[in-house]
């Protein structure tokens, strides 16, 4: 494996503590500040919305930066932002200090996913991604359930400064083990070159589709500690560990996701979303079971994660002349997802559909994706797409 791959996971770790770490201190964080704990899911919303713009509006000015050095700049960024967050004030100055980080996000892994894929074999590519994106699952499974016991500890705010630490070592690996220029690096497309690969109308379906499948899971997730300790009836001190369930199930999902995908894209996208949907269901109506809730807490992580490397996978695959933009837009894309996700969960908090809502939005997300997704395969049949991959079994809209 090459050692670039280690370097990008270590910043996806970071990148991805920053992201979710919220989760797990929502109701700290929401008393602390005086808010109510959807005015503090803003914190999670604002940082999905602050990845958007980051991902359209810096990838266009570092993407002609030798990629070394934009990742090193992004995070850069990233550690400043943490920093912020640990100091701030009051909650503007906090949502202030996670929009800053929140900047950088998209770009980096829009840039690191082209990266890892040039760094291996053309059969190994999701792979790759699926190791760069690994950071975000071991955030999960350690480093979020740490960041909250620091926080209930000493505090949500030493949870970000432990981040910001994490951001300098993340800093020091880009450093040290990306190569100056990948190994099979070629000329760069122009911006217009980059924009053209929005006129597929396969990059835009599977945007949409991740949005509606990576928000259909972190839209439940995000509001998962009150409904585990207010419906499930589990304590404070449970959450953590509740948590690395979660992660062990993002992890594995990940790790299995990204190997399934280079055997069959279209089965592995169509059988994790279905899945996801059908777990989530299950949990809405054994909420209040502890030990269904863990299980499939587990579950929900390991197929809302197990869809991430094919998804990133199809944008690419049908922007070949043009990856770097349409990768970060998909990033972008998982991050309107998560904005959706989380605010459409918490107007049903607010509306007074309960702590359970959350995981029945999520349904109806991965529903839609299925659509989508069907979708996408009949018109790329129908057009003989020449990035359809022709030994797969093509799903057709009924």
């Amino acid at each position: 494996m090459p050692l670039g791959l280690i370097a990008l996971a270590l910043g996806g770790f970071g990148i991805g503590l920053t992201e979710f770490v919220i989760a797990g201190l929502l109701s700290s964080v929401a008393d602390d500040m005086g808010v109510s704990v959807p005015t503090a899911g803003y914190l999670i919303s604002g940082y999905a919305l602050a990845v958007v713009v980051g991902a359209l509006a810096l990838t266009p000015l570092v993407n002609h930066w030798e990629p070394k050095r934009a990742l090193q700049v992004l995070m850069v960024l990233f550690t400043v932002g943490n920093a912020a967050s640990a100091l701030a004030p009051g909650y503007a100055a906090l949502l202030g200090g996670r929009v800053l980080a929140a900047l950088a996000h998209g770009a980096f892994f829009g840039i690191g996913a082209v990266l890892a894929s040039s760094l291996v074999h053309a059969a190994k590519k999701a792979a790759a991604i699926s190791i760069m994106f690994g950071g975000l699952t071991i955030a999960n499974v350690l480093g979020v359930p740490l960041g909250t016991v620091i926080g209930q500890q000493w505090g949500w705010r030493a949870t970000f400064a432990a981040i910001t630490v994490v951001g300098l070592i993340a800093l020091a690996g880009i450093t040290a083990l990306v190569p100056a220029t990948p190994a099979d690096s070629a000329a760069r497309p122009s911006l217009r070159a980059e924009l053209s690969a929005f006129r597929n109308r396969q990059v835009w379906y599977s945007l949409l589709m991740t949005v509606l499948v990576f928000g259909g899971m972190f839209g439940a997730f995000m509001y998962i500690e009150p409904l585990l300790t207010r419906i499930t009836g589990f304590s404070e001190g449970a959450i953590p560990w509740l948590l690395v369930l979660f992660g062990v199930g993002l992890f594995a999902g990940n790790l299995f996701g990204g190997r399934w995908a280079d055997r069959n894209l279209t089965r592995t996208l169509v059988t994790m979303t279905l899945a996801l949907g059908t777990a989530m269901v299950t949990f809405a109506l054994l909420a209040d079971n502890k030990i269904a809730a863990a299980a499939l807490l587990l579950a929900m992580g390991f197929f809302g994660f197990g869809a991430t490397p094919g998804l990133q996978m199809r944008v690419l695959d049908h922007a070949t002349t043009a990856p770097t933009m349409a990768s970060s837009a998909n990033i972008a894309a998982f991050n309107i997802g998560n904005f959706l996700g989380v605010w459409i969960s918490g107007l049903a908090i607010s509306a007074g559909l309960g702590w359970v809502s959350p995981l029945w939005v999520g349904v109806g997300f991965a529903v839609l994706g299925l659509v989508v997704l069907a979708l996408a395969t009949r018109d790329d049949r129908g057009a003989g797409s020449t990035a359809a991959r022709a030994d797969e079994p093509q799903l057709v809209a009924s």
